[in-house]
């Protein structure tokens, strides 16, 4: 599906939010092709609830893509009632793991690999922090009290079920040690080396105040990344979850969300690629920068 913009030089691509347990979302993936063999693909989670789907969904890319970076979303993690693994939390995320580095698949646990193709080099890290509902409603001091604000609005997102956080008390707990890893690691990349930075929640606030249910925001990542962006020299911050796929700048750092996201809302969409590129920069349509 990217053939038509191959120009004999390596890309780096993106998307997220694939959702392979639809049909037509499952038909998607089947025609992503890249345009160039040298072509990488990060996927920023949320492939699908159920293991052998993810599994499935990230072989099929592994084998057509030259590198495949993958970062997990919130449904990856899911228990579901339907699926033969049972695995919760750190342990189901380990095994997810376990699978990509069996097909060469670069996780937040891998060494962070360099791009060196056009718009390189960059480290492209993936990373993994979950949320710790510090994105509150207005008024809300506490988690409990933003929960307490969404459950009234009728706004609960399925993590609260099926998301387990399992050897961790809360999720909260199991976001503080994400986080605490990761900046260790980011903070120990060589100074002179920019990065892609790859979550799939969007690593500063901002970006959820379009959601249609703004209680939602709690689910959406945390204040603890606020200055990532910058202070990691990121010259991309490629994030999900929220099915609003655009391009923004904050503090002059480009942030793309790559979400494919439900039938119901792309099918709506103007005709578009599922892939967007990330490096080199791409040029936008109305002759400015990103």
């Amino acid at each position: 599906m990217t053939g038509h913009l191959a120009d004999g030089h390596p890309r780096i691509w993106a998307v997220s939010d694939l959702h392979v347990a639809h049909p037509d979302n499952r038909a998607v993936v089947d025609r992503l092709r890249p345009a160039h063999p040298g072509d990488w693909l990060l996927v920023a989670g949320d492939v699908g609830e159920l293991y052998a789907n993810v599994t499935a969904a990230l072989d099929l890319l592994a084998a057509r893509f030259a590198k495949v970076v993958w970062t997990p979303g919130n449904h990856e993690l899911w228990t579901h009632p339907h699926d033969p693994v049972t695995l919760r939390g750190e342990h189901r995320y380990h095994r997810l793991v376990e699978h990509c580095r069996s097909r060469g698949i670069a996780t937040p646990e891998d060494p962070y690999p360099v791009w060196t193709g056009p718009g390189g080099p960059a480290v492209v890290a993936p990373l993994f922090v979950l949320y710790d509902y510090s994105f509150r409603p207005a008024g809300a001091r506490t988690a409990a009290e933003a929960l307490a604000v969404a459950e009234a609005a009728g706004i609960v997102c399925t993590d609260q079920f099926l998301l387990h956080p399992d050897p961790y008390p809360s999720r909260e707990d199991w976001c503080r040690a994400r986080v605490a890893r990761t900046e260790e690691r980011l903070a120990a990349l060589p100074a002179d080396l920019p990065t892609v930075l790859v979550n799939h929640y969007p690593l500063v606030r901002k970006p959820t105040e379009v959601l249609i249910h703004p209680e939602f925001a709690q689910w959406c990542g945390t204040e603890a990344t606020a200055d990532w962006h910058t202070r990691y020299r990121a010259v991309d911050a490629v994030y999900g979850h929220l099915h609003i796929p655009r391009r923004t700048v904050y503090d002059g750092v480009r942030f793309t969300e790559v979400s494919l996201g439900y039938p119901r809302e792309w099918s709506r969409r103007p005709p578009a690629e599922p892939l967007q590129q990330i490096l080199p920069a791409p040029v936008p349509t109305w002759g400015g920068r990103l």
